[in-house]
């Protein structure tokens, strides 16, 4: 098949790309990078530039290339966070997932391509009840959810909407768990990773807040089973979701990071980091009992302690 990849030298991107080639597709990955287009011919793909908020080039470039499936791999995710200006860092991101995806699905159906397949999030869901959630259950777009929340979730509604209720398009939206691998946070030198380091990632009142994980690989072969097959919204993670209070002790440890402070949540707030104390208090995981039923996902790495312990200590041996 002809796919078109959008954010082809992302985090999953770079994971994905040489998936799809493996598997005898003919693939197009975009970047906005001239230089990481042309990396992309190491995997056996073609690059092209564009910028997903110019639609008429980008409507021009997908016809041209007539994809059959369009993947949407874009963010533009903070590479630090700073305290109290959650709303503007992630202002970029939110308008690719509005406009950006709203340009890109109106380029595919305009291409004629049949199916979508976009990178959705899985922690999304509203803090109440279990502390794991099915896709069905309710985003946290309550009227008391700060607007640092809740104007991300209201985007990746948005992301959603476009990618499900386009007519003519097959939609699928993956709700991907938190990113654990090469190029994510938790790699040496990403954004987790030294915040840990540095011991500036503390556990907020309970720790209770609940994360599910998944390795950047299992996330890319995810993306892969998606191209066919039912249509929807899917969780893809681990089988273990787990609170914050049980992995940030033990992904300090296997860092060689120093303990995480604990302190109270009303503390995190008053120092303005609304984003961290959701995680720590609040933050609800994820099920990916559909994912497996209806994709046939079976994470390679489905207990996050293994795969971490995996992930740092074949870096130690090499």
């Amino acid at each position: 098949m002809k796919i078109f990849v959008a954010g082809a030298t992302g985090v999953i991107g770079r994971r994905l790309v040489p998936l799809l080639v493996e598997d005898g597709h003919d693939v197009v990955g975009m970047s906005r990078s001239e230089e990481r287009a042309r990396n992309l011919e190491d995997y056996g793909a073609r690059g092209v530039v564009a910028d997903v908020f110019d639609s008429e080039r980008l409507r021009k470039l997908v016809a041209d290339e007539k994809p059959e499936i369009v993947i949407h791999e874009l963010t533009d995710i903070p590479h630090e966070l700073e305290p109290g200006h959650t709303i503007e860092q992630f202002a970029a991101n939110r308008r690719i997932r509005i406009e950006g995806t709203r340009n890109l699905v109106e380029a595919a159906r305009a291409a004629g391509a049949r199916r979508v397949v976009a990178q959705s999030f899985a922690h999304v869901y509203a803090p109440r009840g279990s502390w794991v959630k099915a896709e069905w259950e309710a985003l946290d777009l309550g009227p008391d959810v700060p607007d640092s929340r809740r104007l991300n979730v209201l985007a990746l509604r948005e992301l959603e909407r476009s990618v499900l209720q386009t007519p003519g398009i097959e939609g699928v939206a993956l709700r991907y768990g938190t990113f654990y691998g090469p190029g994510s946070a938790f790699d040496e030198g990403g954004t987790i990773n030294t915040l840990v380091r540095r011991r500036h990632y503390p556990i907020a009142g309970s720790g209770a807040g609940t994360t599910s994980f998944v390795h950047v690989d299992d996330a890319a072969a995810a993306t892969v089973l998606a191209l066919s097959g039912p249509t929807g919204v899917f969780n893809i993670c681990d089988d273990q979701p787990a609170s914050l209070k049980e992995w940030l002790p033990f992904y300090a440890r296997l860092v060689g990071a120093p303990p995480p402070r604990h302190i109270p949540a009303l503390a995190e707030r008053v120092l303005r980091n609304e984003h961290l104390a959701f995680r720590s208090t609040k933050q609800r995981g994820a099920y990916n009992l559909k994912a497996r039923a209806q994709l046939g996902f079976a994470p390679a790495r489905a207990a996050w302690r293994d795969g971490l312990r995996g992930e740092f200590e074949s870096r130690a041996v090499a």
